[in-house]
Parts: C-alpha cells; structure tokens; sequence
C-alpha cells in the first residue's frame, strides 16, 4: 500500500512500519497509510535551523517576491489538488476555500514586502532621543529568529493551515517545519512535492513530516516558534510540555470555540439583515461539513424570533443536498473520516441532555451519488436551548461538523452575556442594520472574541462573511480560542522575530538601521543626490542648499495663490494676543520655497514627486527671514516595476529648513519634513546599443557563428532585424496585430522592464519550426541592408516624432516604445550569436 511521504533534510523519504491507514471520506476506500516512525526530529529541526540562513539573509521584498511566485506556480497546479482533495470529502467550494484561500495567504503576505525596508530586518516605530543633546539616541529592530517555525496543523485545511502561516514565518525569514493532521496529510504532501519540484524556496525553507510526531518537542529551542491548530484540550496539553516551558519558546494556539452569531432585535423577518442571517447561518453550518474552527456553533436570538428563526433555517437547511462532492448538485461533503462521526454524534448528544434535536437526526439517509454508509456522512443537526444561561452544554461542548444551537435572549445585555459564556471565539457576528446595536454589541463583546463582524445590507454584497479569516486581520481569539494571533498583516510577520532595543549615538544608529536618523552626521554628495540612480543613493547623502530671503511680497503672492489668507498671513493688526509677532510665512510657503531650493531642476533619474510623510513647523518665520535646507537620503524602498513606467524605487528625503540668522536663543531648525520621489534604478540587463557597438557586433558575425538557441542562421537573424526597423519606419504595415485586444496593455508594458525576451519565441509572421525564405543573396549584402534600414528608422522618427507605428506583437508604438523594444529585441538576438561583451 502507498504511504504518505515526507519532506526532510532535502528528500522525499517513506516513514518505516505500515502505519495507519486512510480511507477515502466518500466511498470508503482505502488509498494511503501514514507514518511517521523513522523520523528523526532533532535532526529534522537543526537542518531547518542550519539551513535557514539562506532565508534570513533575504530582504524582505525578496522573500515577498518569492511568495508571490510561488503563489502564481501553485495556480497553475491547482486543478490536482481539488482532485484530491474530493477524498476528504470536501466540495468543489469547500476546496477552493482551503486551496485557493492558501495560496490567497500567499499573495497578500507578499505585498507587505512593501511595508518593510530594503534589508533583512525590520526597524520599528519612531526613534526614541534620550538625551538633550541629540547625540544619545534608541531605536527598536526586529530580526529573524534563528530558529523554525513548527506547525501542528488541524484535518480541516491541509492547504490553508500550512500556507497561512507558512507565508508569515518565511515573509520573517524564518522555516518551516510542517506537521499536518495525518487524516488529510496527502493533500497537504501533494502541494509540497509541487513547492519542492519549483525550486522557489531555498533549501531548507519547507520541511513536511506528514502526520503526528509525539517527540517533536524534545528538542526544541528558544529561538524556534510554535503554533498549534486543533483542540483545546490538544493544545492546553501541548502549552505545558517541559521543553516549551524551560526554553520559553513562543507558543500560538488556535483552538475550536463556540462562535456566536447574533440576530439584532430590529433583523426581524422580511428584512435584508434576517435573510442574511438565515443565509450565513446555513452555510457555516455546511460549508466544509461544519468542520470549520470559525463555524458558527451557537445561534443567539430574540426570544420573540425563535420561532421564526427554527422555520427560516430548516427550510434553508431542506434545501442542502449532500453526498458525493465531485457532484455539482451536492453542497455539503463529508466529514473527514468514520470517527469523526462518532465523535460529532456523541457530542450532539451531550448537548442534547438538556437541549432539544429540532432539526435533523443520526438515521440513515440517502446519499447523492454515494452509499451513505461507506462514507463519513453525517446530516445537518439543529438544536433548541431553552435555557441557555442554567445549562452550559451548548456553551462548552462543541460537534464539529454541521452542527448548531438555537438559543433566546431577552435584550442586547443578556445577547452579549450569553456570547460570552462560550468563554472565547475565534469569531462573533451580529445581523443588525441599527448601528448602535452594533456599535454597543461590539465594544462590550470585543472581550470575549477575536474577530467581530457586522452583518447588514450595506456591506452584505462585498462581505467575506462570518468563517473567513483573512491574511490582513488577526486570526485568533482569547481563552477557550487559544489566547493566540495567526496572521494579522505585519503584525504576524513580527511574531517570528526577535525585537531588541538599540542604543547609541545617532550616526551609528543610522549605520545600524539602515535610516538616517536626526542628528546623526551627514554624507556630503559628490553632486546633487537628485542626479543619482536609486542604487547608488545611500542613507545619509545629503546636500546643503544656498540661502534664499522671504519677502513681504512673496507672502503676499503665496496667499493670493493659493487663497490662504488666515490673519497671521495678511492682517498684521490681528496679532496681538497671537503667537506670531510679524507678518508670518505661510507653512506650506515654506516648504515649497524649500522645494524650489534643493530640487534639481535637470532631467535625471528622479522620475516624480511620490508624496510626504510628515511635516512639522517648530517655530513661525518672517517676511525678511533667510532660510536655507539641508536635504538628506533617510530611507530607501523598493517598488516592483509595474505599468508603463521604468523601474524605480523609492527615496525618503529628510528636510530639515534652518533660519539663517537666528540669535542664540532661537532654534536655527524652524521646520522639518519626509518627502518621497521616485527615482529610477539603472539598467544593467542590456548593452546600450551604441553605433559603436553594432557595427562591432555585425562586424563579429560570420557564416560560421552558431546560436546558442533557436534555428536561426546568420543570415536570417540579421534579415529579421531589418525587418524590424523597416516595420518601425512605417515601411512594413500591411499586417494584422496577433495579440489580442485585452492582452495588449499587458504585453506593451513587458517592453518597460528590465527582463530579456523570452528564449525561442515565436514571430506571429513565421511558421513555428520553419525557416523564413531569404531576400539577399549573402550575409554581407543583408548585413548592409540592416545597416539601412536602421539609418531609414533613426531618420524617420527624427523627422515625425510624433509617429506611431504598428508591431505584431506589441501593436501601436511611439518612438520612445520602439527604442524600449529595439533595445531588447537587439541584444536579445545578438545575445543568441554571442555577439555582445559582457
């Protein structure tokens, strides 16, 4: 019988022994058996440390661009894995929860890429002065922990669990180890053999054990990271073990909980916010089985409405088919094996000592497209608890499957009441489209759950719903929930770093970080940083401008502008009583007329003004007042490259603006302020393709000369070149453009970046595998028509600037596209015939 693989120490191995055998959730068959005898956690654990430094010397946009690779990879492999997951009896929604929401985690980890500096670590918060002097300073960084993240994942999401908290730990730069629930191990084993296969990941970033290892704890260490999905009393078990204890290793629990989903006393039936309850209510019950922790398990609502309630969700109840999940007519699967029947059954049955069973029961049934007694099926089972504040069962004991308790309240205090005996929730929701319903029951419930969402006609259309935790919100809630946060955006991510105060002198705090900080020694640039690619700036560089004198009249100018004309600025008979003594400078006066001192006006590698972060005015200036700014490089961030526009980055200018000719009791720094421009980065990738250069690299080429890809002779590529200038030019235009319409925008923005063209591309005018018929007689004379018709184009477009002319690949293209494209496109072809130095 096939076994269960894990991933470990860089290979795929077989655990020893036959192990336990999984059965497919809807027919019964047995497909696969896991163990995990053989393995040896210690080492599993210390080669994901060891290894782990490939992933913590990455920047943070360099492991946000790994994620997001990886997560378009994964797409294109996603119609396997819902073939297999039908085997744990999901539907084709339930798996794209788990699924395609994994890989969500994914992409969202990854834009936060863009919210972290350009560097392996994180620098947190504001800088902190510690002394009055300015030269004794503190900062905060975080760093990678230089340990693994273990993961205990539940059967519920093989592909969720693992990659929702995966992206956070790697976005850190922390691995993984891997440990999912044995019952659904081999479709978690499936994504990870396509993660591996990519070879996306570092080395050692991913390791599988694909099922449950007691002995994982032994040997863990402080720098390492826990999480734990499941039970709580799995996990309060697991919180205490000795080694986590000892070595104070950080511990994330994420337990099942009694969720709670309140009807507002105005969500009576016929109104949008009833429908929705009903509606939200149905699916957590079915969705997944009711085999979600998020699920809603308590149903708590007006007693006046309980009736209503009871007949509203058995006919929306009436209405799910279940039985085989490949079947489009079927919305509820299976629960995940035999014993999970049991297990729901007998806590069905301990709620119902004191609750009634008013909606579904244990007989048998009739499955669609399935024998009923092969699979795991289970109906959906709607209780009535009369009594909800004498009894607890409802609100301690929860069937994990599609299974919930009706109960009544009387007014919005005894509805917060009760959602707090669940004693913690991953999540609570109320139906009300009274916000001060909403607004009470949310700041006095707030305690008890770690997810709070308001259901209402407004939001109904765009609302994710009750069950669906999301990557930039924390996933977690407080005592029976687990006390832990998974995800959260940025927040997450620093769950696996370590923080650590830095003290020290401005300057070294500046090298330390990373970010120039105030008072710390300048770095005089060699000429104006504005004329400098985004490379080569560095944190620090900063320029002192010459002086300029504001004048009476430029204030004046600057109110009848901009229609400022508060009192300070123009009715100096109004300051008395006031903090101004002259006529005052308009703030932002200032800072323009700052601007207008250190921008550099030639055309460079600032591509544009990106904004400004902050802006302070410590003291006002005077008609009269000189001032002068120095401009200095705080921070550099990276930006992907994206639409029409080069590649760039983004520069953080720390201006400070100085009073010239202030007296000794006045501050000579009057204002400050964080502007941004985007600068571009330089081009690396491609020879500029000078005269020079092509007449060398023509002179270069000979019959002989072999391509290092492609069927192209010589002959034919030096043809096909012509060609192309000849299209440019507007000779050629007698053809259709191949690429489709709402493609084009796309492809056109290809010719931006700094990435060559792809190898053994197809032409849209040539037959894929043949060879196109030659004009010229020989390579010289077509080496001499090149040489013409790349005179014919130059001079065309010195003629008609303006001109637009259409490619079959790219369509319409002004003269600045066509030099884009026949930079790549040359180098790309005299590449293929080692033609260009490198």
């Amino acid at each position: 019988m096939q076994k269960t693989q894990h991933y470990i120490l860089g290979q795929w191995v077989d655990g020893q022994g036959e192990g336990t055998p999984i059965l497919d959730s809807v027919t019964g068959e047995h497909f696969t058996n896991v163990t995990t005898e053989g393995i040896d956690a210690p080492e599993v654990l210390q080669y994901g440390r060891t290894k782990g430094e490939a992933l913590r010397k990455m920047t943070f946009q360099e492991r946000g661009n790994m994620l997001k690779k990886l997560a378009f990879h994964l797409q294109k492999h996603k119609r396997s894995f819902y073939e297999i997951s039908y085997r744990s009896g999901c539907t084709k929604i339930d798996s794209w929860i788990d699924i395609e929401g994994g890989f969500g985690n994914l992409f969202a980890n990854a834009s936060l890429r863009k919210l972290f500096p350009n560097q392996p670590f994180d620098v947190e918060g504001e800088p902190i002065d510690l002394s009055r002097g300015g030269k004794f300073m503190a900062h905060h960084i975080l760093v990678p922990k230089n340990g693994v993240a273990v993961h205990i994942n539940a059967f519920n999401f093989p592909v969720w669990g693992m990659l929702e908290k995966c992206a956070v730990n790697w976005m850190a730069g922390i691995p993984a180890v891997v440990l999912p629930a044995p019952q659904s191990a081999y479709l978690t084993e499936a994504v990870v053999k396509v993660i591996i296969a990519s070879g996306i990941l570092p080395e050692g970033a991913l390791q599988l054990i694909s099922g449950t290892k007691k002995d994982i704890f032994d040997t863990i260490e402080s720098q390492d990271v826990v999480t734990f999905t499941g039970s709580a009393a799995t996990g309060r078990q697991l919180k205490t073990h000795p080694r986590l204890i000892e070595e104070s290793v950080p511990f994330t629990m994420e337990a099942d909980s009694l969720n709670a989903c309140i009807l507002g006393e105005d969500a009576v039936p016929g109104t949008p916010e009833f429908n929705l309850f009903i509606k939200e209510v149905r699916n957590e019950m079915t969705v997944k089985c009711g085999q979600k922790c998020t699920a809603i398990r308590r149903i708590i609502v007006p007693e006046n409405l309980v009736e209503d309630v009871q007949i509203a969700l058995g006919q929306a109840l009436d209405k799910v088919t279940y039985g085989d999940p490949r079947l489009k007519e079927v919305r509820m699967g299976t629960l995940i094996d035999k014993k999970q029947v049991e297990s729901v059954k007998n806590q069905v049955q301990e709620i119902a000592k004191t609750a009634n069973i008013i909606y579904g029961d244990f007989e048998g049934g009739k499955a669609v497209g399935a024998d009923f007694e092969k699979g795991a099926f289970i109906k959906p089972i709607l209780l009535r608890e009369d009594d909800p504040f004498s009894n607890e069962a409802a609100h301690i004991t929860e069937a994990f499957g599609p299974v919930s308790t009706i109960m009544p309240y009387k007014d919005l205090n005894e509805a917060i009441e009760l959602s707090r005996k669940g004693k913690g929730s991953l999540v609570s929701s109320i139906a009300t489209n009274d916000n001060k319903i909403a607004a009470e029951y949310t700041v006095k419930a707030a305690t008890h759950h770690g997810r709070i969402l308001v259901l209402n006609r407004e939001s109904a259309k765009q609302s994710t719903g009750h069950g669906s935790p999301l990557p930039n919100l924390i996933h977690g809630g407080p005592g029976r929930a687990g006390g832990g946060e998974e995800m959260g955006g940025k927040r997450g991510i620093k769950h696996y770093m370590q923080r650590c105060a830095i003290q020290g002198s401005p300057t070294t705090i500046s090298e330390i970080t990373g970010i120039y900080q105030p008072n710390a020694d300048y770095k005089e640039a060699e000429k104006h940083p504005f004329a400098y690619h985004w490379e080569d700036i560095k944190p620090g560089m900063s320029l002192q401008t010459h002086n300029r004198t504001l004048t009476d009249t430029d204030i004046i100018n600057f109110g009848n502008l901009t229609w400022d004309h508060f009192y300070a600025h123009t009715d100096i008979t109004s300051l008395e009583g006031s903090i101004f003594e002259q006529r005052t400078a308009h703030g932002y006066f200032i800072i323009s007329a700052a601007a207008g001192l250190f921008v550099y006006p030639n055309k460079g590698p600032v591509a544009a003004n990106y904004g400004l972060e902050e802006i302070r005015f410590l003291r006002p200036l005077y008609h009269n007042d000189t001032i002068n700014v120095r401009l200095t490089c705080k921070q550099k961030v990276d930006r992907d490259q994206k639409g029409k526009e080069l590649p760039s980055g983004i520069v953080k200018w720390y201006v400070e603006v100085f009073d010239v000719n202030a007296t000794e009791e006045e501050e000579k720094l009057v204002a400050i302020a964080t502007i941004l421009t985007m600068v571009q980065k330089k081009q690396t990738t491609f020879t500029e393709i000078t005269d020079a250069v092509f007449e060398k690299a023509l002179n270069g080429l000979t019959e002989e000369t072999q391509p290092a890809w492609g069927i192209m002779t010589p002959q034919h590529m030096v043809e096909h070149l012509e060609d192309s200038y000849r299209i440019a030019a507007g000779e050629i235009q007698d053809f259709e453009i191949a690429t489709p319409e709402d493609k084009l925008e796309m492809v056109q923005e290809t010719l931006w970046n700094y990435k060559p063209m792809p190898k053994n591309f197809n032409f849209p005018f040539y037959k894929e595998g043949e060879l196109f018929k030659l004009k010229h007689e020989d390579l010289a004379t077509a080496k001499q028509k090149l040489k013409e018709a790349k005179a014919q184009y130059e001079n065309y477009f010195q003629e008609h600037p303006e001109a637009i002319t259409k490619n079959a690949v790219f369509g319409e293209l002004n003269k600045f596209e066509w030099k884009l494209l026949h930079r790549k496109h040359i180098n790309h072809h005299f590449d293929q015939f080692g033609l260009l130095e490198k």
